[in-house]
């Protein structure tokens, strides 16, 4: 018999009805609410999932994109967190958004009930590593690139990481009003319009291949999902047979991978409160 799978998918935060600055989908079935559903559909045939539309936006009715807004909204996740491995509904925990807010501390309080979580840039960079020697992020903005280089760190990625490049089109918030921003062009690119922010990741992709070295591209913000296919592509086109990765599709497939081999995080590195044991933390 087939294994099915119980996941819990999160989103990093919530905006008030009718907000100005939405780039998730308000309302509707779960399915129209998950971002690249169409494509991430195949990957839940087997899952069954529900989804959490994380807490309202502590810092303001508009996307995160500073690493105080980052860390705003992870700490807001984290009850989310333990209600989910409190109710003993899930296997698994996918905490969906880029930047990865709240990760790694909800890594620790699902340790106490063996659950594995994963979330979007820690399943990029670890699938790019299985693939080619060195990745390069696409990212959407300089306040972003900022979060994702101390990910970067924190993940210990500093040796895999070719570069992380900017094409400059940030997520809709009032600091942008009047740019172009992801949402806009998505919209064009949905309508069958040439899409600026289309072109500027093609010229960062081939910036980075070229002159990073990257073997691998992944995305820093969730919501350029739609990139992938067109990137890739247009790379293509141009002789770079290079893989394009996207992080909801990567965090859902770590989560049914750790599940399968039946494995979590790690004690030592999520000792428990109090540990069994302890030892001495040792720098190289």
């Amino acid at each position: 018999m087939t294994q099915r799978f119980r996941f819990l998918l999160t989103l990093p935060f919530s905006l008030s009805p009718g907000a100005a600055n939405h780039y998730y989908r308000e309302g509707g079935t779960k399915e129209e609410r998950l971002m690249n559903h169409a494509v991430l559909a195949p990957l839940l045939e087997d899952v069954d999932w529900d989804l959490d539309g994380g807490p309202h936006a502590p810092h303001g009715e508009w996307p995160v994109e500073t690493r105080a807004e980052f860390m705003t909204v992870g700490a807001a996740r984290l009850p989310i967190i333990r209600a989910a491995c409190e109710s003993g509904s899930y296997d698994a925990i996918v905490m969906l958004g880029g930047g990865d807010p709240g990760f790694v501390e909800g890594r620790e309080i699902a340790r106490r009930w063996r659950i594995p979580v994963t979330a979007n840039a820690h399943a990029q960079m670890h699938v790019a590593g299985m693939l080619g020697s060195r990745f390069s992020i696409i990212d959407v903005a300089e306040t972003h690139n900022a979060q994702m280089a101390d990910l970067v760190v924190r993940y210990r990625m500093t040796e895999r990481c070719a570069s992380i490049r900017n094409v400059d089109h940030p997520l809709p918030r009032p600091v942008h009003m009047g740019r172009r921003t992801l949402q806009g062009e998505a919209d064009r690119h949905a309508r069958g319009e040439e899409s600026s922010m289309l072109d500027a990741a093609v010229e960062a992709g081939v910036a980075a291949i070229e002159e990073d070295g990257a073997e691998v591209l992944i995305f820093g913000c969730s919501a350029a999902f739609w990139l992938r296919t067109p990137l890739q592509a247009r790379l293509l086109e141009l002789g770079w047979d290079v893989p394009v990765l996207e992080g909801y599709a990567c965090a859902i497939a770590m989560a049914k991978l750790l599940v399968g081999l039946g494995v979590d995080a790690s004690g030592l590195a999520f000792p428990g409160d109090p540990p069994p044991r302890s030892r001495r933390w040792r720098f190289a």
